[in-house]
């Protein structure tokens, strides 16, 4: 059985950090791309970040670039978000995504994050 699933998410103060945690079970992790997709209420999904397979390129939407930081260990079947300098427009929950050319996407149950004061 696929599984993604998220933790590491919660409440934190405006300038905060929070590390996200994806844990991958049931495929090959390491021929997938992965990503973090946020949806915050009554707004459509926003891609923030992606790795490739095998971890030497990553990319950052603008909103987030140069706060946060996407990387994966391959041998623990893992993804994470380190999240820095948060704002209350990070506000979402976060979901992790796996991606493989000509195979189905997986996603995860999410996690939520609440920056505010």
């Amino acid at each position: 059985e696929v599984q993604l699933v998220e933790s590491g998410g919660g409440l934190v103060q405006p300038g905060g950090s929070l590390r996200l945690s994806c844990a991958a079970s049931g495929f090959t992790f390491g021929s997938y791309d992965m990503s973090w997709v946020r949806q915050a209420p009554g707004k459509g999904p926003e891609w923030v970040s992606s790795i490739n397979s095998g971890g030497g390129s990553t990319y950052y939407a603008d909103s987030v670039k140069g706060r946060f930081t996407i990387s994966r260990d391959n041998a623990k079947n893992a993804v994470y978000l380190q999240m820095n300098s948060l704002k209350p427009e990070d506000t979402a929950i976060y979901y992790c995504n796996a991606k493989r050319i000509y195979y189905r996407d997986y996603w995860g149950q999410g996690t939520q994050v609440t920056v505010s004061s």
